[in-house]
């Protein structure tokens, strides 16, 4: 017998344009079954095309007749490749079932699978499913299989449609199900409750049939009880028997995920898969795949700088997994190739030296803790308590003493160098020995709280578990708890969580708490343990004039040039700020004096271009410009006087 390897692609447009009874994909199979029977074996098939494997003693020409029997020529396009003579067993090896051709090359999605990242319950699940398959077409009992739904809890950014994609692909090799519409896998999210006018029952009808539909049911999750949702399902039980149904909602903790299934199965058969979120370690998986397709490896320094790059992307509390991931290997093989083609040079070694494009947008600051704290203006008082903290934690350890609580408050306002010093806190006690990593996740209070019952506390021991060996610095704390009257659950529980990690892990992470002085000492009441566990307290003074001069021209030195003129009108503004407002609560300290400067550059700047000279070279009137403007000088008008900053 001769074997072919058979390729056929299909015409999209033909595809849409021509009214056939049936998609050119289940002709094939049918004509496939009737020609060949088990001699043709389906290696491979996408919406547009597929890939067959077939033993017969018939001509080329005559292979490609009897699989486009009944097709218009314009349609399909066939090539017919004859293949070496292969064992007797290369043929013959497919199983036709009333779903599909089970190929010799099933093995395909399973392989991918198993090279996931993480995922041992979807994979644990996959396995079960390829498994099962055999008895499953030995005894045609698809109905049973395609009667149970399934319940994915799953975060942004952890590779659900790869997923669905994959279980698809699964299920098509196994024979265990017949797609027939040309999108094999649906991805739906069902409207807000108060946003949904419409039965939610008079929806499915256009999800199609022969899909698997993967229905997001994150928005509904504190009202499965409603009368429209349970009309909802008990169509969606009609509804499965021709399809696979998966539901999604974001990660959440077991309890609330079993109470979600218990809900579905009052009417339906409901599976539960959990998908974990990313470790540090997967992360790195992740990231050395995605090197590894462009043929890029890096250097342990060059990996120490994609945890810093990760840490900045996961800190303003939202984090996109996967394709984060991806953007971040992207963005450092284009700046080390930016470096390469600077140099002359050319290899695929990633260091930490050829990326310092991106210093920037990591925040990275090659200082060691000590000289970011002595680089500090007016932070005489915080540097010293800092030193005494950090003796105190090393003594403890030099005495073999339990792990002590390292936790810490910090009060203060706004731009009163908290989190510059929380960074620098980090940085010491990594270089003292006392953490592992000595990184830096900065996260507000509203970060850890999820949207939907029992997602904060995963969502918040997610985040603590990212900082383990590091400082876990979450600005505006106080918004967990503003009083019993304002008492948040969610709140509530992202402290409980809190300090369970606090306890758990006292020896190798540090909780940073900032905020607002009376604010913060209303959080203390949130929970009887959670002062305890929090022992030193730094408090951030606002600064006074002469700190807010030197932090001025701090900003000043070294690229810019400016003369005592310039310097001398600064000073004067400085002075003349009323002691009502650097004694304000609202008063934002050192990010007023970056606003001022940045503004102050911006009339240099733009004077340079309109007339000339060095955009580096401040003068007096670009301050008094910048000064003069309502946001700076309105400062001044509250002590009744004018210092005459408007040029």
């Amino acid at each position: 017998m001769n074997r072919f390897r058979v390729a056929v692609n299909f015409d999209p447009k033909q595809i849409l344009e021509l009214s056939l009874n049936m998609h050119p994909m289940q002709r094939l199979r049918e004509n496939a079954q009737a020609a060949f029977g088990a001699d043709a074996a389906l290696q491979s098939e996408t919406l547009c095309g597929c890939v067959w494997i077939i033993c017969t003693d018939l001509s080329e020409e005559a292979v490609a007749e009897r699989l486009l029997l009944g097709l218009p020529p314009s349609v399909a396009d066939c090539s017919v490749e004859a293949l070496p003579d292969a064992p007797e067993a290369a043929c013959g090896t497919g199983k036709e079932s009333i779903l599909g051709t089970v190929g010799a090359a099933g093995n395909g999605a399973m392989e991918k699978i198993e090279r996931l990242v993480g995922c041992a319950e979807f994979k644990a699940l996959m396995r079960q499913l390829k498994s099962v398959a055999p008895l499953v077409r030995r005894h045609e009992t698809y109905d049973l299989f395609t009667y149970r739904c399934y319940l994915f809890s799953i975060g942004a950014g952890r590779g659900l449609t790869t997923a669905l994609g994959l279980f698809a692909e699964l299920l098509r090799e196994e024979a265990l199900f017949r797609f027939q519409a040309d999108n094999a896998v649906l991805e739906i999210r069902l409207p807000a409750p108060d946003d949904c006018r419409e039965e939610l029952a008079g929806l499915v009808p256009e999800f199609g049939r022969g899909r698997l539909v993967c229905i997001d049911i994150s928005e509904w999750l504190e009202r499965l009880d409603e009368k429209r949702f349970r009309r909802f399902l008990a169509v969606i039980e009609d509804y499965s028997a021709d399809n696979i149904v998966v539901f999604r909602v974001p990660f959440i903790e077991d309890a609330a995920l079993d109470a979600v299934r218990r809900a579905l199965c009052e009417i339906l058969t409901v599976r539960t898969v959990s998908f974990d979120p990313f470790s540090a370690a997967e992360l790195r998986a992740v990231a050395a795949r995605a090197l590894d397709g462009y043929g890029y490896e890096m250097t342990k320094e060059a990996w120490d700088f994609f945890d810093l790059l990760i840490q900045r992307e996961k800190s303003d509390g939202v984090f996109y997994g996967i394709n984060t991931v991806h953007k971040v290997v992207r963005e450092m093989i284009y700046e080390k190739q930016v470096f390469d083609a600077a140099d002359g040079t050319d290899d695929c070694l990633i260091k930490r030296e050829e990326l310092a494009g991106l210093y920037a947008v990591a925040d990275y600051d090659g200082r060691s803790g000590e000289e970011m704290l002595r680089a500090l203006c007016g932070m005489e008082a915080v540097r010293a308590r800092v030193y005494e903290i950090v003796s105190q934690i090393e003594l403890a350890r030099a005495e073999n003493l339990d792990p002590p609580s390292i936790h810490m408050r910090f009060l203060g306002n706004p731009g009163t160098g908290k989190t510059t010093v929380a960074r620098a806190v980090g940085k010491i006690l990594k270089e003292r020995g006392v953490l592992r990593c000595g990184g830096f996740f900065e996260h507000t209070g509203r970060d850890l709280c999820g949207r939907y019952v029992g997602q904060t506390a995963p969502r918040t021991a997610e985040m603590c578990r990212d900082a383990y060996g590091s400082v876990l610095f979450i600005d505006e704390a106080y918004s967990l708890y503003k009083g019993a009257e304002n008492a948040d659950s969610f709140g509530l529980e992202a402290i409980d969580t809190l300090i369970s990690e606090m306890e758990n892990h006292r020896g190798d992470l540090v909780v940073i708490m900032a905020g607002y002085p009376d604010e913060m000492e209303t959080l203390m009441r949130a929970n009887p343990g959670l002062e305890s566990r929090m022992p030193y307290v730094l408090e951030f003074p606002n600064f006074d004039r002469a700190a807010l001069h030197a932090i001025f021209m701090g900003f000043c030195r070294g690229r810019f040039s400016y003369d005592l003129v310039f310097e001398e009108a600064v000073r004067a503004y400085f002075d003349a700020l009323p002691d009502e407002l650097l004694a304000s609560k609202e008063f934002s300290n050192a990010r007023f004096v970056r606003n001022l400067f940045e503004r102050t550059w911006g009339k240099a700047n733009m004077r340079a271009r309109l007339h000339g000279g060095d955009r580096f070279a401040l003068r007096r009137e670009d301050f008094c410009l910048a000064s003069g403007e309502r946001e700076f000088s309105g400062m001044l008008k509250k002590k009744g006087k004018s210092v005459g900053f408007t040029g």
